[in-house]
């Protein structure tokens, strides 16, 4: 016998049905159908089995709570990209001062290197 879990909403309890097959199908030589039996037992008092949070709302409810979603998650795109062109201009902003300190760097070297050319060249006058 195979067993059909039904969840009923509203103040109504929910309980468990029992599917039967049809003896009328045996006899025909048919797929059998299934009849639907009242539940052998109830649930105890103040047992309450939860519905799939989907069946609790309208759908009118369904599309403000996805629209209200989407705005959530556009409004954290936008921070999030707000914050990652700000650390962009950041890293920018430090290369730059790198390649500054960099060139100054380089450009002492080049004079230095001349100086040391011109003492160690020997001068043919």
């Amino acid at each position: 016998m195979q067993k059909l879990i039904m969840a009923v909403t509203g103040d109504e309890t929910d309980e468990e049905t029992e599917l039967a097959p049809s003896h009328m199908a045996a006899a025909t030589g048919d797929m059998p159908t299934y009849q639907i039996r009242a539940p052998t037992t109830a649930l105890p008092q103040g047992v309450v089995m939860a519905a799939s949070p989907g069946s609790l709302h309208s759908p009118q409810q369904l599309a403000e709570e996805a629209t209200r979603k989407r705005e959530l998650r556009l409004m954290k795109n936008r921070e999030a990209a707000k914050e990652c062109r700000r650390r962009k201009k950041e890293y920018v902003k430090c290369l730059e001062s790198r390649v500054a300190v960099l060139e100054v760097q380089n450009k002492k070297l080049i004079e230095e290197l001349e100086t040391l050319k011109d003492i160690c060249s020997p001068k043919t006058d």
